[in-house]
């Protein structure tokens, strides 16, 4: 009888002692998982919406799990303070400009605080800090936009499913150029010719362009005109000089206009000798007097020439006339 509750209590004790060890065991597991018995310092961050974080849920850091969250409260409207315990190991890695963030622990997982950011340059952070929250897109935010571009393009399929329907049945310009041949014809001509306009105006470019690259040679005459000054101011000498002759052919040219006009006036001798006939006969008719008058004259001097009384004085003048000429030519 002894012998048997010996063994029973032999078999309690290990029994106990096996399930004291498991408890601490899992104690310290639970622990270790949860930094309870690590040495940590206390920051915070305030965010406008937690996303349904819990305290207990994870802190990370550049992917490492630093942390735990250790409290939420309300600290005005629509604020919410979070308070984070940090693993005092990993509190050399995080600094004071560092910025944070709601994350997930997967695609629907529980969620989480990511610290993320900062620059050595920046104190490392302390007891009590409080880090910048970053505005990070969520799953929610995204499903909104996912819905919206899904209305999106359900309005776009019942336009397209409008148009087409339109297009089938020849209606606007569309379905008529497609159902129409002689429009769908004239269409193809009109593109045909626009074709042709762009190769004309190709070529047009392309002459120009060669033209231009004439104009700026090298010693051309483009070239001179500017860039040699002593060119340019010779051609803007003669550009003046030809002005100058213009003008004096345009004086020269009124000029004339205003004696052409006196000719053709009856105030004057000239234009009475030009447009009064009758001045003219009498003008006429007194040089045909005076021709006869000189071939009168002549024939009277040579009549003279020959008189008896007169001829040693023609012959005396005659022979003075000749000694001079012969004298001349001697000298």
């Amino acid at each position: 009888m002894d012998t048997t509750e010996n063994k029973r209590a032999i078999k309690v004790g290990l029994f106990l002692g096996l399930g004291l060890i498991v408890f601490i065991v899992g104690v310290f597991t639970l622990g270790s998982q949860s930094k309870t018995f690590s040495k940590s310092i206390h920051i915070s961050a305030v965010f406008d919406d937690v996303s349904g974080l819990k305290t207990g849920n994870s802190v990370w850091f550049s992917g490492v799990k630093v942390g735990s969250i250790s409290k939420i409260r309300f600290i005005g409207p629509g604020q919410v303070d979070v308070g984070m315990s940090i693993d005092e190991k990993s509190q050399q890695y995080v600094h004071r400009n560092a910025g944070v963030h709601m994350g997930s622990d997967g695609l629907i997982g529980n969620k989480i605080i990511v610290i993320d950011g900062g620059s050595p340059q920046a104190p490392i952070i302390q007891e009590g800090d409080v880090l910048q929250t970053e505005k990070i897109t969520s799953t929610d935010d995204m499903l909104k936009v996912l819905q919206q571009n899904n209305q999106n393009l359900l309005s776009i399929t019942g336009d397209f499913k409008l148009l087409s329907r339109k297009i089938l049945k020849g209606e606007g310009t569309v379905g008529t150029l497609m159902a129409d041949s002689v429009v769908g014809n004239q269409f193809k001509n009109a593109m045909s010719n626009f074709e042709k306009s762009s190769q004309s105006a190709a070529r047009l470019a392309a002459q120009l362009e060669r033209f231009t690259t004439k104009m700026n040679s090298k010693g051309g005459l483009a070239d001179k005109l500017l860039t040699d000054t002593a060119t340019f101011a010779s051609i803007r000498s003669a550009a003046t000089k030809l002005e100058q002759a213009a003008n004096s052919g345009a004086d020269a040219a009124q000029s004339l206009k205003t004696a052409t006009d006196k000719f053709n006036r009856t105030d004057n001798a000239i234009g009475v000798l030009l447009n009064d006939q009758e001045t003219a006969a009498k003008l006429k008719s007194t040089v045909g007097n005076l021709q006869q008058a000189s071939v009168k004259a002549n024939d009277d001097l040579e009549a003279l020439q020959h008189n008896f009384f007169l001829k040693g004085f023609f012959k005396d003048k005659a022979k003075a006339k000749a000694d001079s000429i012969k004298k001349a030519n001697k000298n």
